[in-house]
């Protein structure tokens, strides 16, 4: 697969193109904290693809007003960044009526590249995709100025978390324009930002005291950091774009290890 382009948009995420069954080009958002892929309708409908009833329902997004979705399908002959950079395999998809930003769908790559190993290069907005029987991360390939650190998945998903230096959890979330972002349960006072999530609810948040992230041998200092509330219960803490900016991440499922290392 050769690197795919990305265009970054504060409130819309990181775009890539893409075409299913030659249908297209439509926009998905690439969001490595998403925990499932959606498509729209408009997809289903252009590129002939074939529902059925999800074996789960599906509920998402991170405000009190959650994606619904009991209908899902399966991709297979999709090419990103360009018409003929096809992406080996499949996936499943849950379908929705429409998303916000006139986006077309939102992939989570470890979802659509399965065994495949990927890496997001945020500075230099490309998406690499590499076959892991030929290149596996180890713990002994630390970047310069970066780290290499255990992927660590909860129970049922395989989303991207890391064990920060205080012993919490957050997200690795590509999704997300925010630095580190952190739940507080009561409502905000005071002015606070709204931010739009993929299901269409709203979430307040407020800027605070930058904060000192530790990821391993990686110390990001003064990250943004923002207080969430209108999130959904269990909500994790989330390190987004604004954190992760001056670096290519990258993912390998196989060894379930994630690299850090600055690009720009």
């Amino acid at each position: 697969v050769a690197p795919i382009r990305l265009k970054d948009e504060r409130e819309r995420g990181l775009l890539a193109q893409g075409w299913i069954n030659g249908a297209g080009p439509f926009v998905f958002a690439i969001d490595t904290g998403a925990g499932v892929s959606l498509v729209s309708r408009n997809v289903i409908e252009r590129a002939r693809l074939q529902l059925t009833k999800s074996r789960r329902p599906l509920v998402g997004g991170f405000s009190n007003t959650p994606i619904g979705s009991d209908q899902e399908t399966q991709i297979s002959g999709i090419a990103l960044g360009t018409r003929d950079n096809r992406v080996p395999g499949g996936f499943t998809a849950a379908v929705v009526n429409t998303l916000p930003g006139s986006i077309d769908g939102v992939l989570d790559p470890t979802e659509v590249f399965k065994s495949f190993g990927y890496s997001v290069d945020l500075p230099n907005k490309e998406l690499q995709v590499f076959d892991t029987s030929t290149y596996r991360l180890r713990v002994t390939d630390v970047p310069r100025d970066g780290a290499v650190v255990r992927w660590v998945r909860e129970a049922g998903s395989n989303r991207p978390f890391v064990k920060l230096g205080d012993g919490r959890l957050a997200l690795l979330d590509t999704g997300s324009r925010l630095g580190l972002a952190l739940s507080e349960g009561r409502r905000l006072s005071g002015s606070g930002d709204t931010i739009h999530d993929l299901g269409g609810g709203m979430i307040q948040s407020r800027r605070v005291e930058p904060q000192t992230v530790t990821i391993g041998a990686l110390v990001l200092n003064k990250v943004p950091t923002d207080l969430l509330t209108g999130v959904a219960p269990g909500t994790p803490i989330i390190i987004g774009r604004g954190a992760l900016f001056p670096f290519k991440i990258t993912f390998d499922p196989a060894s379930r290890l994630i690299a850090f290392e600055p690009t720009e």
